[in-house]
């Protein structure tokens, strides 16, 4: 089996091979035959993938986000096929996890150390790639494999990312790019912001390069199909269109991106402090602050290497420009830039207050004025004239126009005394090919950089497929700037204005961020050269004390005013990692069960931070340690970073001497992004080791060991508790909802000696876990020690010692391996059953299950069964049975072991129970609990063998609400 992995950058979304659906259409012109459309077809259907399933699932937790891709393809064709799966990520993304299942193999991604000699080789595919299919602001994961004739493969594909603030609003764009029709196809995304979501819009799909779809009915407001439900902290987002809103968006199944804008509220100057588990996050962006003066130089390439369509003129726009232009000026034989009327816009948009100049540069440096100018209309009018009659000519002398323009802004700074109440700016477009002049760019980054002494921040925008990006791109870091790209192919114009609209409103210079060094250790950055307004300072660390209330933090900086200092104590607002909404898996830990989303945003700015510097060090050994420190924290949170490579182990089969799995149901990965209850906690007994797993965050409502029922009461905070003695091979009805929320949970016993010296004649314990679920579609689960298996259509059996996911509409299975199996029912009811298992086990042991119900909100309160009736109930607890009835929640001075005695009243029953401490499994703790005794017979409806099923996906129900026994 042949697998290619790789990373580069790009724009399109393949699915399957181009050169063999252009094969099918060229045969027949070659051979000089009519081939009848139906047998066209039929060949293009043999030759081409079909993708069954494409979902993305992401959760922004903080500005965090947490996106999942599942993708599921048949091979139709009755031979082996390539397949290839790619997926447009935002290039500030880290991959963290990568899962390929090819019939019945299991090919799993790890983060490993990338090998110092392959450093080079990488960067040459990456921009070889970029060349090719660049697209702005993106990157491409592909993977490709050989899949067996009639066979189908999944793809499951995580990446994280911080959501970086730009006029006003955070951005999350997911790309939606199958290239076909898909059967299933949704973006589900979760926002939730504590501090307040102020504004939320979803944009209609953009693609900027439709290549022949179309649009959808609608161009304005969200896609059609999407849902969004939204309160004052929360927001979730569906886009799920069926086949036929998919024709209408767009017939060759290209989409785009589906784009989301957010903002938040914000209340304290300061900025908003979030802790979590140790670590902290401080965003800081002040608002209703007077703008700073720029002093800004506009450096534009006016090179022969601009001709092309970086130097398109649109029609018309010599009928706009004979408005303002003198009569006379207007050369037609010049090329106008496609740019000139954004620059146009951009020097409307400058404030009186602010200076400007114009240089334009080839081979020759032509400035506009030798000094910097105030703001006019006679000197606007001007400015747009010569920026009018600029015509491509010459070599391009980077070096030294930036020079010419630091000189430009030091001198004006020098002399109007105006020093830390302005900002000075360059904005430098440029194809960023050096060709006159200074041509090294280690000489050109060295002389800008000492010319600029960090007073001068470079903003650049690269035109053009050829531009040397890593030029432009250390030229920004190395001197306080942002960089953009703007390929041929799209509108520069409205790129380069929304560029400046981000620069335009300095609110504050030379910002320092200070906490005390008691109590922050490894903080990012501190010190920033700029704030503008619309953008976001953002800055993680850890606390050296965990239970610090108060967090002390000054900020100084310049305004347009004056030297101006904030100072207070920001309370620490601990916040609780919540169970259905966590992240990927914590990679290491300080002994905290809950994943800790501010801990992987720390961990994401902090190897951004050292990617940044390795790309500015030109100290060798300084460069040295940059790599390694970057390297060691990319492996530790399993982010796929230039110093880290991702490699695919397996082939490893889903279980020897299983069933073949004929094909699968869903789109499958190691772990999930998002999921509501995950990891496992200790078992009783010598237990087979597992890896560290977050311990579960579920109800005490189970069934586990031998079998010991718990059931717990929140609103009364009672926890009552029951034996049940059944026969081997007794089949437990559990739960019990089959006509309302169309679940349906068995558990069927074996049976094992009891220990010696025991009061019971024999133990049992759960084999089999199995769950009928009959809406919206109808899936069978049966789940033991060894296996899951599923049917849902398509037979699937996943092996418990393997971490995997599994998801379909509705219907998400989650497998740690070794530990437990999730299963979650249209997002409302969860259940998680943990797997015991023993190295040595003795007579009277076995391998078994455990079942908690850890969310129960989907069931119906007609449900019924040993535990679901017990759902949607609450109890009381009254002294003596002969006394008067007195509601207790606790009683006191209680001891180890039996207790007093009480009644118990629940759904009318009086039941007498007595106070016991009781093991509960999930690896928490011991609980305390009222006990019913002998089989709960006064405690459950009716009696223990009106729970007994007939076969393990038996519905009917004898009792409550049930229906008749059906399949």
């Amino acid at each position: 089996m042949l697998l290619l992995l790789g990373l580069c950058l790009g724009l399109s979304l393949c699915v399957g091979s181009q050169e063999e659906a252009q094969s099918w259409g060229h045969s027949s012109e070659q051979d000089g035959l009519r081939v009848p459309r139906q047998v066209r077809l039929l060949q293009r259907l043999k030759t081409k993938p079909l993708m069954t399933e494409f979902s993305v699932k992401s959760t922004i937790i903080s500005r965090y986000a947490f996106t999942t891709v599942s993708c599921r393809m048949l091979n139709r064709a009755s031979e082996d096929q390539d397949i290839e799966f790619q997926m447009q990520i935002p290039a500030a993304a880290f991959i963290t996890n990568f899962t390929m299942l090819i019939g019945d193999k299991v090919y799993q991604g790890e983060i490993t150390e990338r090998e110092k000699k392959s450093g080079d080789r990488v960067k040459e595919k990456r921009n070889k790639t970029t060349e090719e299919n660049g697209e702005k602001g993106t990157e491409i994961f592909r993977a490709s494999a050989v899949i067996p004739s009639k066979d189908k493969a999944a793809f499951f594909l995580s990446y994280e990312e911080l959501l970086q603030r730009r006029l006003g609003k955070y951005e999350h764009s997911i790309s939606v790019r199958p290239q076909q029709l898909s059967g299933r196809l949704s973006v589900d995304v979760n926002i939730l912001e504590s501090a307040g979501i102020a504004s939320l819009e979803v944009l209609p799909l953009h693609n900027s390069r439709q290549r022949g779809s179309g649009r959808g009915e609608d161009d304005s407001g969200p896609p059609p199909s999407t849902v969004i439900n939204q309160n004052e902290t929360f927001a979730n987002i569906i886009f799920k269109p069926t086949v036929v809103q998919q024709a209408r968006i767009a017939q060759n199944g290209i989409l785009g991106d589906f784009i989301i804008r957010y903002d938040v509220n914000r209340e304290q100057s300061i900025g908003d402090i979030q802790v979590l588990n140790g670590y902290f996050v401080h965003y800081f962006a002040p608002k209703d602050l007077p703008p700073l003066p720029k002093n800004v130089v506009f450096v534009l390439d006016s090179s022969a290497s601009m001709v092309g369509t970086k130097l398109r003129q649109d029609i018309g726009f010599s009928l706009a420009v004979q408005n303002w232009v003198p009569k006379g000026y207007l050369d037609i034989s010049c090329v106008t830039l496609q740019t000139k009327d954004a620059l146009f816009t951009i020097l409307h948009d400058l404030r009186p207050q602010d200076r400007f100049s114009i240089i334009g540069f080839s081979n020759r440096i032509k400035v506009w004025k030798d000094h910097l100018i105030s703001v006019t209309p006679d000197s606007i009018r001007d400015g747009k004239v010569y920026i009018h009659h600029m015509s491509p000519t010459g070599g391009t002398d980077i070096n030294g126009a930036l020079q010419r323009a630091i000189r430009l802004l030091n001198k004006y700074v020098a002399h109007s005394g105006i020093g830390d109440r302005s900002v000075s700016l360059i904005v430098f477009l440029t194809d960023g090919k050096p060709t006159v002049g200074e041509t090294h760019t280690l000489k050109i980054l060295n002389n800008t950089r000492e010319a600029a002494r960090g007073q001068v921040c470079i903003f650049t925008i690269g035109i053009g497929n050829d531009v040397d990006f890593r030029l432009l791109e250390k030229l920004s870091l190395e001197n306080c700037g942002l960089t953009r790209r703007v390929h041929e192919e799209e509108d520069a114009g409205s790129q380069l204005i929304g560029f400046y609209d981000e620069i335009r409103t300095p609110l504050l210079s030379d910002i320092r961020i200070d906490y005390p060094p008691s109590s922050v250790v490894q903080a990012t950055k501190t010190l920033f050269p700029n704030y503008f307004n619309g953008s976001e300072i953002i800055i993680a660390g850890k606390l050296v004390d965990r239970k610090l209330d108060h967090l002390h933090v000054e900020v100084t900086a310049s305004n347009s005013k004056k030297f101006i200092i904030l100072k207070t104590d920001v309370p620490v607002r601990p916040q609780k990692a919540g169970k259905d909404v966590t992240g990927s898996p914590r990679p290491g830990g300080d002994g905290e069960g809950d994943t800790n989303h501010i801990e992987r945003l720390w961990s994401y700015l902090t190897t951004k931070e050292l990617l940044s510097s390795w790309l500015q060090s030109d100290d060798e050994p300084e460069k040295e340690r940059l790599r390694q420190r970057a390297q060691a924290l990319a492996v530790s949170y399993r982010f796929l970073t230039p110093f880290t490579s991702m490699k695919l182990r397996g082939p490893v089969p889903r279980m020897d001497g299983l069933e073949e799995a004929h094909g699968m149901s869903a789109a499958m990965g190691p772990e999930p992004v998002v999921q509501s209850v995950r990891g496992a906690g200790t078992q009783p007994g010598p237990l087979l080791k597992k890896p560290y797993q977050p311990r579960i965050k579920i109800s005490k409502t189970s069934v586990d060991g031998d079998p010991h029922f718990v059931v717990d009461f929140p609103l009364s905070r009672l926890t009552v508790c029951f034996n049940i003695d059944g026969q081997p091979g007794d089949i437990l009805r559990l739960v019990s909802d089959h006509r309302d929320s169309g679940v349906t949970v068995n558990g069927e016993l074996i049976g094992a000696p009891a220990p010696p010296n025991g009061h019971k004649k024999q133990r049992t314990y759960l084999r089999t876990i199995t769950i009928l679920i009959n809406k919206p579609e109808r899936s069978y689960l049966e789940i033991t020690p060894s296996r899951v298996i599923l049917d849902g259509g398509d037979r699937l059996v996943l092996p418990c010692n393997q971490s995997v996911v599994v998801g379909s509409w509705g219907l998400e299975v989650s497998v740690s391996a070794n530990a437990n199996v999730t299963v979650t029912i249209q997002g409302s009811i969860a259940f998680v059953i943990l797997i015991h298992l023993y190295k040595k086990p003795a007579p009277f042991q076995r391998h078994h299950l455990g079942f908690y119900i850890a969310n129960s909100e989907g069931l119906s309160s007609n449900c019924h069964g040993l535990l679901g009736q017990f759902l949607n109930q609450d109890a009381r607890l009254t002294e003596d049975p002969a006394g008067p009835s007195q509601n207790l929640t606790h009683p006191l001075l209680l001891q180890v072991g039996e207790g007093p005695e009480a009644v118990l009243t629940v759904k009318g029953h009086q039941v007498p129970v007595v106070w016991k401490q009781r093991k509960i499994y999930n690896g928490e703790e011991q609980i305390d609990c009222w006990f019913a005794r002998n089989n709960a017979a006064k405690l459950i409806d009716g009696e223990y063998k009106d729970y007994l099923a007939s076969h393990p996906f038996d519905t009917g129900m004898t009792l409550g609400q049930g229906m008749s026994r059906e399949l």
